[in-house]
């Protein structure tokens, strides 16, 4: 039996009322197939090859890219080929092995390539098992927590990246007028963003240096108002929603046009380096960009870890209650709950396997450390025994962090998690006499299984909320999550060797690995005992704790201190035409229908943007160049205004196009 429902239900995205209950798209009761050999051999090829090509294109050319909705895309794509067409649910398992690969990449290029830079000792099976036990992690200690994020919290965060693939996967299986205002939306944004990235026919950063006031303000005051004029990014914005929105762009507005200035305004008749800044350069030669990256992105980076322990002390309940659970699961005195007892969409890997599971992970872990780092040293037991407490508990304190992030904006901070973790464990290890090489090496294989764990926890949220929506059992998801981590940690591996040796990471030729220089430079510094900026540290704390006192998200407000103007504009701008959307008629049906073609076309901007932006990574790899230049030209930026205004005039117009009589 098939669930004759071609959309989702109207309460999908928002919050129940009491008594009220959420039917997914295929109900708990029906039967179709889900895992199959189909699905399963689907999803480890995407895993596979999303992962190669990652790694590839994030190392070679310092672009990181999603993998969740081009391999959705694929999914739909490829299920009327079979005999019996996939059915959502397959494509679901699909997309859920599949995405395993971007997040294990995006956890392994921060760390990994750093310990080719800092001319470490390593090899292929330390960069897996860095890689496998991250992600084995982050799918461990998320598990008891789905719960709470997808089910209780229903309607409380928007998840932006799960609700564009859920409409891509839902559109697929439905067809119909969805499936046109998803590919319609997806063919425009698609086209938009390619224009943009690889054509470059306008510019896609648009800046107020573009006139000369702006100039003016922008050099003497280092204030500067910047947006990225991408469709994705705007329909982005439109699934986060004004709240939200309106708290990310907050905490941007501070760093840029209080903060910036601030340290430049102070800084500038500086005639020495202000540390952190340790290579001479002086802040009054410092651009507002460079005051940023320097010194007001550490503020922020203060904020998230400061929200992210707010976080975790106002979830102890949730935490202690899943641990509660557990613990009755395991030893309660009438046993495992039994699966006929539970939901099929409600469903998840039995509490006593996932802690067996944690623990043969930690032995492993254990004899990881002790033979690839510590087998010189007398203690090197309880060396390895504090590197792994040091994984385990920043590892599982920061999950809610990851996953909440995820949830609200669609972007994960991991790395300025993994900053944390990386000062944190450096400061550990000096303490105990652990330097050196040694002690580098160390903390980059238990801060890359930190960023692999965080980056798969924030992840997989969001393939498990994708399956709340659509009715996929979450234990299914759960227990092939780890075949697609196995293969994309794999590939990663391979991958990272072969850069490695055919252009390495440092020397003339050098691939450019942002994230992983950044690490290495950090983890230099502290290990040659050079001051941390505490400081700026402590500024973004007392910042997230007023945020806090003001009933304001402090990680939403940190995340936009953290995140570069650019990106957090175009948000604003998406969460304001959702709002204008919503308030467009005074009719709550029609209200509900337009507000759900806004829903399907900001996905169709968001999928089309991912999927072109894929295509141009590669074209720009292999040398294929189709740009005409107009980008670089003053002409290209004023372009890159009209066309983002007609951007979100035709979004805003086409979502009030839906109406009840139009359906």
């Amino acid at each position: 039996m098939e669930s004759e429902r071609k959309s989702l239900p109207a309460n999908a995205y928002t919050e129940l009322q009491p008594g009220e209950k959420y039917i997914p798209f295929i109900a708990a009761e029906v039967r179709i197939p889900e895992v199959t050999v189909r699905s399963v051999i689907a999803g480890v090829i995407m895993s596979i090859l999303f992962s190669a090509a990652a790694a590839f294109l994030g190392l070679k050319i310092g672009q990181v890219f999603e993998a969740a909705i081009p391999i959705a895309i694929i999914a739909v794509g490829i299920a009327p080929l079979f005999r019996r067409k996939s059915t959502v649910l397959e494509n679901v398992i699909i997309q859920s092995i599949g995405a395993a690969s971007g997040v294990v990449v995006a956890g392994a290029i921060f760390t990994i390539p750093a310990l080719f830079i800092l001319n470490l000792q390593v090899n292929l099976l330390q960069v897996f098992l860095v890689a496998f036990f991250g992600g084995a992690l982050g799918i461990l200690f998320l598990i008891p927590f789905r719960r709470y994020f997808v089910k209780e919290m229903h309607g409380k965060f928007p998840f932006p990246e799960a609700t564009a693939t859920t409409e891509v996967l839902i559109a697929g299986e439905a067809g119909g007028q969805q499936a046109k205002v998803l590919a319609i939306a997806a063919a425009i944004g698609g086209l938009y963003d390619f224009l943009v990235l690889t054509v470059e026919a306008w510019r896609e950063v648009f800046t107020t240096r573009v006139i000369p006031i702006g100039e003016t303000i922008a050099n003497n005051l280092k204030m500067v108002f910047k947006v990225d004029v991408l469709a994705s990014v705007l329909g982005l914005g439109y699934i986060v929603g004004l709240r939200y929105a309106t708290m990310i762009a907050a905490g941007s507005f501070l760093s840029w046009f209080v903060l910036v200035p601030l340290v430049y305004h102070f800084g500038k008749d500086l005639m020495v380096s202000l540390p952190p800044v340790t290579n001479g350069m002086l802040i009054g030669a410092m651009s507002a960009e460079q005051i940023f990256s320097n010194y007001v992105r550490l503020i922020g980076i203060g904020g998230i870890a400061t929200a992210g322990i707010i976080g975790i002390l106002k979830s102890s309940k949730i935490i202690g209650g899943a641990v509660s659970t557990a613990a009755h699961e395991i030893f309660g005195k009438r046993g495992r709950i039994t699966e006929t007892q539970v939901e099929r969409t409600d469903r998840d890997l039995p509490m006593g396997i996932v802690v067996g599971l944690l623990i043969l992970v930690a032995i492993a872990l254990v004899i990881f450390f002790r033979f690839s780092v510590f087998s010189s040293f007398s203690n090197s037991i309880a060396l390895s025994l504090l590197s792994l407490g040091i994984a385990l508990i920043i590892a599982f304190l920061f999950t809610t962090v990851a996953a909440q992030a995820i949830a609200i904006v669609g972007t994960n901070p991991v790395s300025g998690m993994t900053l944390m973790t990386l000062i944190i464990s450096s400061l550990i290890l000096v303490s105990v006499g652990v330097s050196g090489p040694k002690g580098m090496l160390a903390v980059l294989l238990a801060g890359g299984v930190v960023c692999t764990a965080l980056s798969m926890a924030g992840g997989f949220i969001t393939d498990l909320k994708i399956g709340y929506w659509t009715g996929a059992t979450p234990l299914n998801q759960q227990r092939w999550k780890f075949l697609g981590t196995v293969f994309a940690a794999t590939s990663v591996g391979l991958v990272i060797m072969l850069l490695n040796k055919v252009y390495g990471f440092t020397g003339p030729t050098a691939l450019p690995a942002p994230q992983a220089n950044a690490m290495s430079a950090v983890i230099q510094t502290l290990m040659s005992n050079q001051p941390v900026p505490w400081l700026l540290y402590g500024v973004g704390m007392f910042i997230a704790l007023i945020a806090e006192s003001l009933k304001i998200s402090p990680l939403a407000f940190a995340l936009g201190m953290y995140i570069p103007l650019e990106l957090n504009t175009p948000i604003l701008f998406g969460g304001l035409i959702a709002h204008l959307v919503a308030k467009s008629s005074k009719n709550e049906e029609t209200s509900r229908r337009r507000r759900e073609r806004g829903t399907l076309i900001a996905s169709g901007f968001i999928a089309g943007g991912a999927l072109m932006g894929v295509i141009g990574a590669i074209l720009r790899y292999y040398n294929v160049n189709l740009s005409i230049g107009f980008a670089e030209q003053h002409g290209g930026e004023v372009l890159s205004v009209v066309m983002f205004i007609a951007l979100m005039i035709y979004m805003y117009v086409d979502a009030r196009r839906s109406s009840p009589a139009a359906g």
